[in-house]
């Protein structure tokens, strides 16, 4: 992985993703998950460490910082986080990034009332724009639609397990979202609380998390 500012992770497809809306201002999260297991070992006696993925990120506070996140959901499952990565049963690999971001232009006020998105085409319909964007420009002397360019960056985050005994891989996972804000702190705590939504989950399963104040929703993408 490259500098924490910028993920190496694979992206699942961008247009897919954003057809969920811009997380960042809409009043709810929306991540795109995938996840692929074996049967995970039952957590009686199973002891985990979590380690990065990044050589370059082991050690540094901000990854202390997200790897205690994903020690507490594994805790919340019943595992238990062993005193070193060598006393581990399970060997957790985390590694997380947010892209350089993507200029956008939104067209509003045109003759047919609706605002016009290349970017984001036949899914432009709600998704969190009702709040408006604080980017852009407009002129009330220029005649024709209001214009705006805002910013799109993509933060994901990915997650594996191996057993320390056999070398064998348990669990891989991936999480993704599209948002107005590049800001890890906010992106990661999210994209983490999404991946372990019934975790682990269905091998090879795709799905759209939604998490709200009041609660989350759950739902196949097709």
């Amino acid at each position: 992985m490259k500098q924490p500012h910028k993920t190496s992770l694979k992206r699942f497809a961008l247009p897919v993703l954003l057809a969920a809306g811009l997380s960042a201002c809409a009043p709810s999260f929306n991540a795109d998950v995938s996840r692929f297991a074996t049967t995970l070992p039952a957590p009686q006696g199973q002891t985990f460490a979590v380690v990065a993925e990044d050589p370059k990120l082991a050690g540094g506070l901000e990854f202390s910082l997200y790897a205690d996140m994903v020690e507490r959901e594994l805790e919340k499952l019943g595992y238990t986080e062993a005193a070193s990565p060598a006393e581990a049963n399970m060997l957790v690999r985390f590694d997380y990034g947010v892209d350089n971001g993507r200029e956008r232009v939104r067209t509003t006020g045109n003759r047919f009332g609706a605002f016009n998105d290349p970017f984001f085409g036949p899914w432009g319909r709600g998704f969190g724009f009702r709040r408006g964007f604080a980017f852009g420009f407009h002129d009330p002397f220029l005649a024709g639609p209001e214009v705006r360019s805002y910013t799109v960056y993509v933060g994901d985050i990915d997650l594996k397990i191996d057993s320390t005994a056999t070398g064998e891989r348990l669990f891989e996972g991936q999480a993704q979202a599209a948002s107005r804000t590049n800001r890890l702190q906010t992106l990661v705590p999210n994209l983490v609380d999404a991946l372990f939504t019934d975790f682990p989950g269905n091998s090879g399963e795709t799905l759209r998390i939604t998490i709200k104040d009041d609660g989350k929703t759950v739902r196949q993408v097709r």
